[in-house]
Parts: C-alpha cells; structure tokens; sequence
C-alpha cells in the first residue's frame, strides 16, 4: 500500500470516483447492446446470423456504407479547400470565415434539413427559378432519393471537416514552404510533396471524424429521403421503436461500433493515432 501511495499521485483520488462514474456510463450501455446482441430473442448468435441470411439487411448496410463514403470524400474535399484559403487569406477575413462556420454549428440539424426541403422540393426555390429562366420543362428530382440524402449530410459534415484540417494547417512552418520555393519547386510541387504531406494528420482526422460521424445520421436521411433511402441509424430506430426486435437493432448498433474500431486498428498500422488527435509525432 506505501509503494502505491508513492507511485501514485493524489490527484488520481480527487477524480477518482468522476472517472469511475465516467466508464459506467459509457461502458455500461455498450456492455448492454453486446449482451443484447447475443441473448435477444435467445441466447446465440442468431442476430448476427441475419447478416448472411437477410438481403435487406446487406442492402441497407451497403447503402449506408456508400453513401458515408462519398458524403467524407466531398466533405473533406471541399473542407480542405476551405481551410486553405482561411489559413492564407488575410486576417480579417479568416475571422469572417471562422465565425461564419461556428454559427453552422448553432443551428439545429432539423432546421438545415427542412431549409433544404423548402430549397430543393418539387416546387421549391430551386426548381422554381431554373424554371422560370427556362433551363428545366419540369422540375428536378432533389428529394426522395440519395441525392437529397448526400447534399444535406454533405452541407451539414462540411463544418467538422475544416476544423481538425484548419489546426494542422495553422501548425506548418511556413518557412518550409518560402525554402521549397527558393530551391527551385513550382507552386504545384511544394503543395504535393511539402505541405500536402505535412497536413495529412489533419486531414487523417477529419475524414475518420466525418466518417464516423456520418454512420450515425437519422434525421436527414428520414426527411430528405422520404423513406426511400434507409440508412442503419433509421432501421435501429425501426427495430426498436416499431417491431420491438431489440435484438437486430443491437446487433447493428455493435456492427457500428466494432466497425469504427477495426478503421481505427487499420489506421493505427499506418501511422500514429496521438500524431492524428493532436499529439506529439514522437
């Protein structure tokens, strides 16, 4: 017990029991849906069965999959773009520009979802004015399909991805850029071997930020894709709430989760997490 008390700082015991109650309220409900994966309706693995038994299930998997996939690729993509130009432009306007994207954060997902239900609806903004200036006989399909779908999670994911890739980009010494330009390289080449490598942990994060954060959207997918679009958040909320079938909606709720995790384990083989959430490269 000295040893202990020696090796041990008091600290630990003034948070002690917060970090206590902290893992049972996270570990706790996680625990559960594994156990409920295994034991509801019976004891087994009946649940996870499905998956090679059941097409819908696949299908709904697959799209959810596909469509987190190219909701990240343009998020990031168009949140790179965006990071750089605030992190060279002038100062006043990176604070136009960074204030602008922490007031997205203050608004309500369910209000940007319908403002895109008014926008691109069969009779709305959108469509009405590309008819009026004759470009459009009738109006575009925007809603009820994955075009709706991907528009709002790409409006609304935009915001998470400039944040970990603005911090990176803040981070460069721009002296290495001014050094690679001195001895010879073009603009083109300083960006692809200087400073796009030097942004990769930020660029890691926030495409494993986007990611994961896509897999979980319930709203947008359930009003922009009217029901046609079934995404694995919507059919765990059907599972549970309509069919009470706790069991399925466990075992996709754990899919989720050991997904994340296994993109986290491949990730770590190529490169340092701490490096990608802020730490030190060493």
């Amino acid at each position: 017990m000295h040893a202990l008390r020696k090796h041990l700082h008091p600290g630990w015991l003034i948070i002690a029991p917060l970090l206590v109650l902290v893992l049972a309220l996270y570990l706790g409900p996680i625990l559960n849906i594994l156990w409920l994966s295994i034991t509801d309706p019976e004891p087994g693995f009946g649940n996870y069965a499905k998956l090679g038994e059941s097409d819908a299930l696949v299908r709904i998997i697959w799209t959810t999959v596909r469509i987190c996939i190219i909701t990240t690729m343009f998020s990031v993509t168009l949140g790179y773009s965006i990071a750089y130009a605030m992190v060279h432009c002038h100062q006043r306007q990176k604070n136009y520009m960074l204030t602008l994207l922490l007031v997205s954060f203050w608004i309500s997902i369910l209000v940007r979802t319908f403002s895109w239900l008014m926008l691109l609806g069969r009779k709305g903004l959108v469509n009405v004015a590309l008819e009026d200036i004759g470009l459009i006989v009738e109006p575009i399909a925007f809603m009820r399909n994955e075009l709706g779908v991907l528009i709002g999670m790409i409006h609304y994911m935009i915001p998470y991805a400039v944040l970990p890739l603005l911090v990176s980009m803040q981070a460069i010494d721009h002296r290495v850029m001014d050094a690679s330009r001195n001895l010879g390289a073009t603009g083109s080449q300083t960006f692809w071997r200087i400073y796009l490598p030097l942004t990769t942990p930020g660029l890691v994060a926030s495409t494993l930020l986007v990611f994961i954060l896509s897999l979980g959207f319930y709203v947008t997918p359930a009003v922009l894709g009217g029901g046609k679009v079934l995404m694995v958040a919507e059919y765990i909320s059907v599972q549970l709430l309509v069919t009470l079938k706790w069991g399925t909606a466990a075992m996709l709720a754990a899919l989720m989760l050991f997904g994340v995790l296994a993109m986290l384990w491949i990730m770590s083989r190529f490169m340092k997490l701490s490096t990608v959430f802020g730490g030190a490269a060493r």
